[in-house]
C-alpha cells in the first residue's frame, strides 16, 4: 500500500506563501542578530527606524516592479527602466539648476516644482511609449526593443547632464525624496498610492483581464476582440511612467543627478520582485500583492546585507541565491521532483 504523498512538497501552496516565508525568515534573522532592528521611534513628528528605512528605500523598487509586472504579464520585458530613471532625474535636475550648456535651457519653468515634475514624467511616459511602439507596432522582440533604450537612454541622460553630476537646492522638489506625510517618508506614500491605483485599474476594470489574455494567448485574445497592440502600448507607457516617478524620487533624495549610476541594475530588482511574487516571465497571470512582497523582500535583503558589513561586490550574489531558492520552491516541477526524492528516502 502506497504511503500518502507529503502535501508540503506535492500540493500547490498559496502563491504568497514562499515569498512571505522568506521575508519572515530574513526579518527573524535581523531581529536575532541586530538588537533594536524593530525599534521605531517618533522624532519631530516623523517615524524613524530600520523598518521605516526599508519601506523608504524599497519605494523605488516597488514602483519599477509595478510597471514591470504588467509588462511581464503581456509576455514582454522592459530592460530600460533604469535608464528612464536616469533620464527623468537628469531632466529634473537640469531644469532646476539650469547649468551652462543645458540642452533644455530654453524651457524656463521658473523653478515650479509641479511643472518640473510634470515635464519630467512626460519624458518617462514618452520613453515607455517608445518601447511600446517598437514592441506592439514594429513587432520588435521586447528584449531587443528595450535594450535599445537601455543603452541609448544612458546616452540621453549624459547629454542632458553634459557628462557631469548636477547638484541643486530646491526644497519643494526635494520633498519628493526626503519629505514626510503623516509621519511616513513621502516616497512610501507615493509608492502606496501607485500600488492602489494599479490594483484598481487592473482588478477593478477589464484592463487586467486584457493584459493577462494578451500574455497568455495573443491569438485567442485578438479573435476575442482585444486590441493587443494598444494593450501593450499602454502597459509599456505605464512602466515608463513608474520608472519616471522612481527616478524623480531618487534624484530628489540625493539632490543631484548622476547619469552614470542613477537606476543602475534596478531593472533586475524589478524583474526579480515580480518573479518572486509569482508573476510568470512567459506571460499570463500576474499578482500585484506578490510583487509588493517581492519588493519588500529584496529591499530587506539589501538592508540586511549592508548592515552586516557584507562586501558590496557580494550583495548581488547573496540576493541571487535567496531569489533562486524562493523561485525553486514555487516551481511545481521542482516540488514534484523533491517530493519523489523525499518519498524514496522515507521508504
Amino acid at each position: 500500500m502506497k504511503r500518502p504523498a507529503p502535501r508540503l512538497l506535492t500540493s500547490s501552496p498559496p502563491r504568497l506563501l514562499m515569498p512571505l516565508a522568506a521575508l519572515a525568515l530574513v526579518l527573524l534573522y535581523d531581529a536575532l542578530t541586530m538588537p533594536g532592528f524593530f525599534h521605531v521611534e517618533m522624532r519631530d513628528g516623523h517615524l524613524f527606524g530600520s523598518l521605516v528605512d526599508i519601506l523608504n528605500r524599497g519605494a523605488p523598487v516597488l514602483l519599477l516592479a509595478l510597471g514591470m509586472t504588467l509588462v511581464l504579464s503581456t509576455g514582454g520585458v522592459d530592460l530600460s527602466v533604469g535608464a528612464v530613471m536616469a533620464i527623468t532625474g537628469a531632466m529634473a535636475a537640469g531644469l532646476i539648476a539650469r547649468p551652462e550648456g543645458f540642452v533644455l535651457a530654453g524651457l524656463d519653468l521658473h523653478g515650479s516644482a509641479p511643472a518640473i515634475v510634470a515635464v519630467s514624467l512626460v519624458a518617462g511616459l514618452a520613453a515607455g511609449l517608445f518601447n511600446g511602439a517598437l514592441v506592439a507596432f514594429a513587432d520588435v522582440q521586447p528584449i531587443v526593443a528595450t535594450l535599445i533604450l537601455m543603452v541609448a537612454g544612458r546616452g540621453v541622460a549624459q547629454l542632458l547632464t553634459a557628462g557631469q553630476i548636477i547638484t541643486f537646492e530646491h526644497p519643494g522638489f526635494q520633498f519628493l525624496g526626503s519629505g514626510f506625510v503623516a509621519g511616513l517618508p513621502f516616497p512610501v506614500t507615493v509608492a502606496a498610492a501607485m500600488f492602489l491605483v494599479t490594483a484598481a485599474l487592473s482588478r477593478g476594470t477589464a484592463l487586467g483581464l486584457f493584459v493577462e489574455a494578451v500574455g497568455d494567448n495573443p491569438t485567442a485574445s485578438r479573435f476575442a476582440g482585444v486590441n493587443a497592440r494598444m494593450v501593450k502600448l499602454l502597459v509599456y507607457g505605464f512602466c515608463g511612467l513608474c520608472a519616471g516617478i522612481a527616478g524623480l524620487i531618487g534624484t530628489a533624495d540625493i539632490k543631484a543627478a548622476d547619469a552614470n549610476n542613477a537606476g543602475l541594475y534596478m531593472e533586475l530588482d524589478a524583474i526579480l520582485a515580480a518573479a518572486i511574487g509569482g508573476t510568470s516571465l512567459s506571460g499570463g497571470r500576474f499578482y500585484l500583492s506578490g510583487t509588493l512582497v517581492g519588493a519588500l523582500l529584496l529591499q530587506t535583503l539589501t538592508t540586511t546585507i549592508l548592515t552586516k558589513g557584507v562586501p558590496p561586490v557580494l550583495t548581488l550574489v547573496v540576493k541571487a541565491a535567496v531569489v533562486v531558492a524562493v523561485c525553486l520552491l514555487q516551481s511545481p516541477k521542482f516540488r514534484a521532483v523533491a517530493g519523489r526524492r523525499f518519498r524514496r528516502e522515507a521508504a
